[in-house]
C-alpha cells in the first residue's frame, strides 16, 4: 500500500529558509518590515500593476478592495454562485447585495451571457471569479462595464500566472485581489494581495487593510478598517515563491497534462476544459465532474478514494443553496442548473506542487477503479 496522498503539498524549494532566517535575524518580523514592500513591488510588476497591497488573506483582500470602490449602500454587484463563500461575504459585510448568475457548463467559470439580463439601476459592480486555472472570458464583461458604467472586482485567486488574450489574470479589474494559501501557486501560508492603477483605489485598500488609521493623527478614525495587514516573515516566504513562478506554473501544466492522457478513457467524467479562444488551462487544481452515466456519486468516489489514502476536496457549493444565506432570506427560490450540476457532481484531485509523478499514476488508476 502507498504512503498517503494529500490533495496538497507546497513545493518550498527556493531561497525560503535563507529569507525567513534573514527575518528572524534582522528581528524584522511584523509587518514593518522590507520584505512586504519588496512583495508588493515584485508582484504587482509581475500581474502589471502599478499599485500592490499586500495583507494577511486573500478574503481580507476582498473585502479591502470592495470597501475601496466606495459603492452607495445596497448597491448590487453581480458574481457567479459557484465560488468560494469568501466572495459573498465581502460583499454582504459592505453592505452590498450579491445577484448570481449560473455557470458554464465546461469552463465552470461564470456563463457571461446572463450577466446583462441582471444588470438593473442598482447594479454598481461585477465580480469576476476565475475558477480552478481557467479564466473568465472578460471582454464581454468589460464591454458591459463600460456600456453600464460598472466597476469590475477580479478574483485571480485560482490565476496566479494565468493569461487572459495574453494579459496576466489580476490586470483586468478596476481592482483584483488574490490569495496566496498553501494551494496556490505561490503561498505564504497565510496572505493575500490587492492590485491596482488606481491611485485612490490603492490609498483606501492600504487605509482598510491598517484600521483606517490616519497619517497625521494615527489614533483618530474617521472609517472603520480592518487589521490585514501581511508580515515580513509571510512577505519573505512569499517574495522566494515568487522567484520560482514560471517553474511552478509549468509544473501545474505538466500535472494537468499528466491527468488528461490517463484519465483520457473515462467515459464517465468530464474533463477540465483544456483551452478556449482566450485562454489555455494552467490546472491550478485538477477537477472533474461525473457525469450522469455514472453509478457511483462524487460523494461516494469521495470515499473509495480517502479510503485508499488520496485526499479530495469536494468542489464549492453553490452560495444560492448555502444555508448561512438561506437562514437570512437571500436567494429564496433562485435556481442555476449547471452550477448545481457542477457542485453535485465535482470534486478534485491531489494536484500540489509537491506531486510526483508516481504519486499522479496511482490518484489515475485509483480513479478508475473507483469509477469502473
Amino acid at each position: 500500500m502507498h504512503d498517503p496522498i494529500p490533495v496538497n503539498t507546497p513545493l518550498l524549494s527556493g531561497k525560503e529558509k535563507e529569507y525567513l532566517i534573514e527575518c528572524i535575524d534582522t528581528g524584522w518580523i511584523s509587518s514593518e518590515g522590507p520584505f512586504v514592500k519588496k512583495f508588493e513591488a515584485q508582484f504587482s510588476s509581475y500581474v502589471d500593476r502599478k499599485y500592490g497591497i499586500a495583507v494577511a488573506n486573500g478574503s481580507g483582500a476582498l473585502d479591502c478592495a470592495i470597501a475601496a470602490l466606495n459603492l452607495d449602500e445596497g448597491s448590487e454587484v453581480i458574481m457567479p454562485t459557484f465560488t468560494i463563500i469568501s466572495c459573498a461575504l465581502s460583499i454582504l459585510r459592505n453592505d452590498l447585495i450579491p445577484v448570481l448568475v449560473d455557470s458554464d457548463p465546461y469552463t465552470w467559470n461564470m456563463d457571461v451571457d446572463q450577466i446583462e439580463a441582471k444588470i438593473t439601476p442598482k447594479t454598481k459592480a461585477i465580480m469576476a471569479v476565475h475558477i480552478y486555472g481557467l479564466p473568465v472570458d472578460m471582454d464581454p464583461i468589460l464591454a458591459l462595464a463600460q456600456k453600464y458604467n460598472l466597476k469590475i472586482i477580479e478574483d485571480a485567486a485560482q490565476a496566479i500566472g494565468q493569461t487572459y488574450k495574453g494579459k496576466p489574470c489580476g490586470s483586468l479589474g478596476d481592482i483584483s485581489c488574490f490569495s496566496f494559501y498553501p494551494n496556490k501557486h505561490i503561498t505564504t501560508g497565510e496572505g493575500g494581495m490587492i492590485v491596482t492603477n488606481n491611485d485612490k483605489l490603492a490609498e483606501r485598500s492600504q487605509s482598510f487593510r491598517n484600521l483606517c488609521f490616519k497619517p497625521e493623527k494615527r489614533f483618530e478614525h474617521e472609517e472603520m478598517g480592518w487589521n490585514y495587514r501581511m508580515t515580513n516573515l509571510q512577505a519573505a516566504l512569499g517574495l522566494a515563491q515568487l522567484e520560482k513562478i514560471d517553474e511552478h506554473i509549468e509544473k501545474k501544466y505538466q500535472l494537468g497534462k499528466a491527468y488528461n492522457k490517463l484519465l483520457n478513457n473515462c467515459p464517465h467524467i468530464q474533463l477540465p476544459c483544456k483551452k478556449t479562444n482566450y485562454a489555455e488551462n494552467i490546472y491550478w487544481v485538477y477537477g472533474l465532474v461525473l457525469k450522469e452515466t455514472t453509478k457511483i456519486s462524487a460523494k461516494e468516489c469521495i470515499k473509495k478514494l480517502g479510503d485508499s489514502k488520496i485526499g479530495t476536496r469536494p468542489f464549492f457549493w453553490n452560495l444560492h443553496e448555502q444555508p448561512v444565506f438561506k437562514k437570512q432570506g437571500l436567494f429564496i427560490k433562485e435556481t442555476y442548473p449547471n452550477a448545481e450540476h457542477i457542485a453535485r457532481n465535482g470534486f478534485y484531485l491531489p494536484s500540489g506542487l509537491a506531486l510526483t509523478e508516481d504519486e499522479l499514476k496511482i490518484v489515475s488508476l485509483n480513479i478508475h477503479k473507483a469509477i469502473n
